[in-house]
């Protein structure tokens, strides 16, 4: 009982301090305090370090060279690198839906999804629900990885989209008022559209051709932010991570 209740503590630690990284709190490179984040989520400094670990694995966090865990950075690089692995394997899991064929309800599943996002246009292109549209728009990508019929793909495009500038809505910032991002939407929309439409017609190249495509979208939004809009920085918590 002591170990279920340590775990759970442990997740819930790690959810929390996941947050708060993405969030920018706590900055690339910023060494974590067992002690200190044990106070201020009321827990022990064994459900913590637990916590530590698993993001770890995950890639937000690194070992210290003296001990301890540091806030991973990252290079544009890493970032480009993440986001190829992440359309090689979203374009993989298209490629077998449309070869293996998927189910009528998950294709009814998926298409739900899809017309919800597209009420998110219901006003104008320019004028987008945009903080429903990020959270159907994580919805419909892990959809997409269901559709593979591949638990072993679902795994790891689930482990990548939890680096923050490798989720399908990397690099939009918070609540963004600004006309480039929300008018982008709609052909990010489009290539959802297509994605479905290719695997329901078991075309597996195309689909592919146009997951691994639909991927790049947030190096657009990154290149977008850095050479044109960094005045957003603040209100785009992932390039906290990221040291250019």
């Amino acid at each position: 009982m002591k170990q279920s209740s340590t775990r759970t503590h442990a997740i819930r630690v790690a959810i929390e301090l996941r947050k708060r990284i993405l969030s920018g709190e706590f900055e690339g490179g910023a060494r974590l305090f067992e002690v200190a984040l044990a106070e201020s989520m009321h827990v022990s400094r064994t459900p913590v370090r637990e916590a530590m670990f698993r993001l770890a694995e995950e890639g937000l966090l690194v070992r210290g060279s003296s001990g301890g865990f540091l806030v991973r950075t990252f290079s544009l690089d890493d970032v480009a690198d993440a986001l190829e692995l992440r359309g090689v394997l979203e374009g993989t899991a298209a490629r077998l839906a449309a070869e293996r064929g998927v189910s009528a309800r998950e294709l009814r599943q998926i298409s739900a999804t899809l017309e919800e996002m597209d009420a998110c246009f219901a006003i104008s292109p320019e004028d987008v629900d945009f903080d429903a549209y990020c959270d159907l728009n994580a919805r419909f990508h892990s959809e997409l990885a269901v559709l593979s019929g591949s638990q072993v793909l679902e795994r790891e495009i689930e482990r990548v989209t939890r680096l923050p500038f490798a989720s399908p809505s990397a690099f939009l910032p918070t609540n963004a008022d600004v006309p480039a991002f929300r008018l982008s939407l709609g052909p990010a929309q489009d290539q959802h559209r297509e994605i479905i439409l290719a695997i329901t017609e078991r075309e597996g190249a195309r689909a592919e051709a146009i997951a691994r495509e639909h991927a790049r979208i947030p190096r657009r939004n990154l290149h977008f932010l850095l050479s044109e809009r960094a005045d957003l920085a603040a209100r785009t918590p992932e390039l906290a991570l990221i040291v250019t």
